[in-house]
């Protein structure tokens, strides 16, 4: 694919709970320092089935959370692990030139200090991160401030727009987004290949709407299909079912 000037020819988009990380953080705090797995799950339920908003569901599992700030970081960065092909995919699509985007409905700082203990601090500083952030109050208490008034808190379709949006005129990249669940269900239509994680609930999501993707364990799996596409052996089509 011809690319102009200073175009990458290729951009990773990906979430980060779940996805990026073995385990979804914002999942882990709700259901050890919050309410609970079961009742986290009937939301979650009510969310895939679309008849609660991702924004409302996500918002009354945080607040069932009633440890400062900083005690949750502490938690997460005992508990959370790294899919153990990331960082490969990160170290290689560096080397390309290919820019590594995380588009979370998670809170940046959480995101930021994860990235840093499981990959680097380089890592935080060549990975873009666009997603919600939050307000911490002199009590400890804090909330989280969704970057959009969208029914999602982050519409992560809105976002990939508006990057692309900031490339060089006639930027033509391939494009690849990775995602696992419900919050990624915005972005699901917005990339050329679509990498869903076996067994969750984006895959159940695409299957219902038609939407074409294809299936990852870990990141090796991503990392994989990407260099084929890149390099030119595979076309993005022949990866996509249905």
């Amino acid at each position: 694919m011809t690319q102009s000037s200073g175009a990458p020819k290729a951009i990773l988009f990906t979430d980060w709970d779940g996805t990026v990380t073995l385990q979804d953080s914002n999942d882990n705090l709700t259901d050890k320092l919050g309410m609970g797995y079961e009742k986290r799950k009937v939301l979650n339920d009510k969310i895939l089935d679309e008849t609660l908003s991702f924004r409302d569901g996500f918002t009354e599992m945080l607040e069932s959370i009633h440890v400062p700030f900083d005690k949750c970081i502490e938690h997460l960065l005992k508990e959370i692990e790294l899919d153990p092909g990331f960082k490969k995919t990160y170290e290689w699509c560096n080397s390309q030139g290919i820019p590594v985007v995380v588009v979370s409905s998670g809170m940046k700082p959480i995101i930021q200090a994860l990235l840093t203990k499981l990959v680097g601090v380089e890592a935080v500083e060549n990975i873009e991160i666009i997603s919600n952030s939050v307000q911490v109050n002199d009590d400890k208490s804090w909330k989280i401030v969704y970057k959009d008034d969208s029914s999602f808190g982050h519409d992560k379709s809105r976002s990939i727009r508006e990057y692309l949006a900031r490339l060089p005129e006639g930027s033509k990249p391939d494009l690849f987004y990775c995602g696992d669940g419900v919050s990624d269900l915005s972005a699901a239509r917005e990339t050329h290949l679509l990498f869903a994680k076996r067994g969750r609930d984006l895959v159940t999501y695409c299957r219902r709407e038609g939407i074409p993707f294809t299936q990852f364990d870990s990141f090796a799996d991503i990392l994989d299909k990407i260099q084929q596409v890149v390099r030119g052996e595979k076309p993005i089509t022949f990866f996509a079912e249905k």
